[in-house]
């Protein structure tokens, strides 16, 4: 086997990422439906986590897991939406 036909298709398999076809609008709004999914889903496994620990179903630790989680997700949320609100009003800053 000739070496420059293996470096060449490690180099393609390397590059191979940067021919895919740029991410589309649809694609952005499916990223953004998944993302609300996911955060719609960590708050019910918090709620059911606190609900189950109010009836004495639950472990301790679990309950705590889950609200940990249930605390980074609306931080990340709150941050987001900081970051949107602040570049929206850059935006209204700027001259026309």
């Amino acid at each position: 086997m000739d070496i420059r036909s293996i470096n060449a298709t490690q180099k393609y398999s390397a590059l191979r990422e940067a021919t895919q076809p740029a991410p589309t609008a649809d694609d952005a709004v499916k990223f953004a439906g998944q993302v609300a999914d996911d955060f719609s889903a960590t708050l019910q496994k918090g709620d059911d986590a606190s609900m189950a620990a109010m009836s004495g179903d639950a472990d301790p630790h679990a309950l705590v897991q889950a609200l940990a989680q249930t605390e980074l997700a609306v931080e990340a949320a709150v941050t987001v939406r900081n970051k949107v609100v602040e570049a929206y009003q850059e935006i209204l800053r700027m001259p026309v």
